[in-house]
C-alpha cells in the first residue's frame, strides 16, 4: 500500500514537471531555480555550500559534483520525493584564470572533475530513469569559450570544449529514448565567477603582465556584463522547445562572437581577440 507521502510525491509529479538545478545557490544557477520554478516547474536546486538565501518553492539538496556517493543520494532524494526527473540542468562550474604552462596537472584535473567529470556523473545518474520514462531534457551550461580560444583561460576553455562535444555525442546516442541534450553557452555573466576562480597554483614571471591584463579584462567586462536572469530565459527556452537546438547562445555579446567565429576568417578573428585580451599583436 502507497503512504501517504508516497500519493503526494506521486499527485504533485503528475501536473509538474521535475527540474534538478546543480549549483543552484547563486549566479545563474540561482536564477535558472527560479525562472524554472515560475515556468510551473518543482525545481530541485543542489549546493556544495549552503546558498545564503533559498527561493520559495524550490527545495535544496546538498551536493558535491565531484562525488559520486554525494552525486547518488541526491539523485535518489529527488526521486524518493518526486517520482521523475524531466530535466537536468548542469550549471555547477568552477573558472581558472592563468597562463595554461601555470596549472599543476593536478590544477588541471579537479577543474576538470568539476566542469566536466561533474557533468558526467549526474547525467549518468539521472539518464536511467528519464529512459524508463521515454523522455527527458539535459541541458548543459557551457559557455561561449567552449568556442573560440581564451588566452590565460585555457584549461576552463578546453573544459567547455569537451563538454560540448561530450553534449553532442550523448545526443546522439540517447535522442532514440526520448531524451534529448542541449548546450547553453553565455558570454560574460554578472554572477559569482570573478570572485569564484581557481589561480594558478605555480605562476610563472613570464606571463605576469599578460596574465595581469587578462585578469583586467575579465574585471572589466563583468561591470557591464549579461545578468544571470537574461541566461536563465536561454535555460528555460531550451528546457522548453519542443523540437531544440543544439545550442542557445545567451545574450547579444555570445549571438555576435558566435556569429564571428563562423563567418569572419581565422586572421581577422586572431588580431580582434588579441586587441581585445591587450596582447601584442
Amino acid at each position: 500500500m502507497e503512504s501517504e507521502h508516497g500519493m503526494s510525491g506521486t499527485q504533485e509529479q503528475r501536473t509538474r514537471p521535475v527540474a534538478i538545478v546543480t549549483g543552484a545557490s547563486a549566479g545563474i544557477g540561482e536564477a535558472t531555480a527560479r525562472a524554472l520554478q515560475a515556468a510551473g516547474y518543482l525545481v530541485f536546486g543542489t549546493y556544495r555550500r549552503p546558498p545564503a538565501t533559498r527561493l520559495t518553492g524550490v527545495e535544496y539538496l546538498a551536493c558535491d559534483v565531484t562525488s559520486d556517493e554525494s552525486v547518488e543520494t541526491a539523485v535518489g532524494q529527488v526521486l524518493a520525493k518526486a517520482g521523475r526527473i524531466d530535466l537536468l540542468i548542469n550549471n555547477a562550474g568552477v573558472g581558472l584564470v592563468a597562463g595554461a604552462e601555470e596549472s599543476s596537472l593536478e590544477q588541471a584535473k579537479s577543474l576538470f572533475d568539476v566542469n566536466l567529470f561533474g557533468v558526467i556523473r549526474v547525467t549518468n545518474a539521472v539518464l536511467p530513469t528519464m529512459r524508463l520514462q521515454r523522455a527527458g531534457r539535459i541541458v548543459n551550461i557551457s559557455s561561449i569559450l567552449g568556442l573560440i580560444p581564451a588566452p590565460f583561460m585555457a584549461l576552463y576553455s578546453a573544459s567547455k570544449h569537451a563538454l560540448e562535444g561530450y553534449s553532442e555525442s550523448l545526443d546522439h546516442e540517447i535522442r532514440g529514448s526520448g531524451v534529448r541534450v542541449v548546450l547553453v553557452e553565455p558570454a560574460y555573466t554578472r554572477t559569482s565567477f570573478d570572485g569564484n576562480v581557481y589561480l594558478a597554483d605555480q605562476q610563472l614571471d613570464v606571463y605576469q603582465s599578460a596574465r595581469t591584463n587578462a585578469e583586467g579584462v575579465l574585471r572589466d567586462e563583468m561591470k557591464t556584463a549579461d545578468t544571470p536572469e537574461l541566461v536563465a530565459s536561454a535555460v528555460v527556452k531550451a528546457s522548453s522547445d519542443v523540437n531544440p537546438r543544439r545550442r542557445y547562445t545567451a545574450g547579444r555579446t555570445a549571438r555576435q562572437i558566435s556569429l564571428l567565429r563562423r563567418f569572419v576568417p581565422e586572421s581577422a578573428f586572431d588580431r580582434s581577440l588579441r586587441k581585445q585580451l591587450r596582447l601584442p599583436a
